[in-house]
């Protein structure tokens, strides 16, 4: 049996997302284990400035106003978020698994992979202009923290992020 694959996702995984993974694995019998984090730590001014960046100004102020969400509905969210990926990747590798992490989601894959002794981790997420532009994502995080390469995929697509 192939060393696990640890997924760190923000974004449920689609059709796409299952595409690359399947090419990661490339017909092995890897196990995947998917983490979603509970809260996505993001951070206000990035946020607002990121959606700057993108040109939508409503979407910027919108969220620069708006509360704290409730733990519960995070978590709610996280949980269904884990269940689409998990019903996306299926069948690939010699299985899939997953859970949702509390606290740092960084972290969390960080101490994932060292518990299962993984030989690769992968992050995906959607585009954040100013953590990647900046190299503060969390694939760069976890690069830092783990000594080895983590691939870092944009949630939908084939593209892949400088980490």
């Amino acid at each position: 049996m192939s060393d696990p694959i640890v997924i760190l996702t923000e974004e449920p995984l689609g059709a796409d997302d299952r595409v690359n993974i399947e090419r990661l694995v490339d017909g092995g019998d890897a196990p995947l284990v998917v983490l979603v984090p509970a809260n996505t730590e993001r951070h206000l001014l990035v946020d607002f400035l990121e959606n700057l960046s993108l040109l939508d100004v409503a979407k910027a102020f919108r969220e620069l106003s708006s509360h704290s969400p409730d733990p519960a509905s995070e978590r709610a969210a996280a949980a269904e978020t884990l269940a689409v990926s998990l019903n996306a990747l299926a069948g690939i590798g010699s299985g899939v698994t997953g859970e949702v992490v509390d606290g740092g989601a960084v972290q969390g894959l960080v101490a994932k992979v060292k518990e299962l002794g993984a030989g690769q981790a992968v992050v995906i997420t959607r585009p954040h202009a100013i953590a990647d532009t900046f190299h503060t994502d969390w694939a760069n995080k976890a690069q830092d923290q783990l000594g080895l390469p983590v691939l870092h995929l944009y949630a939908g697509s084939g593209f892949i992020g400088d980490s």
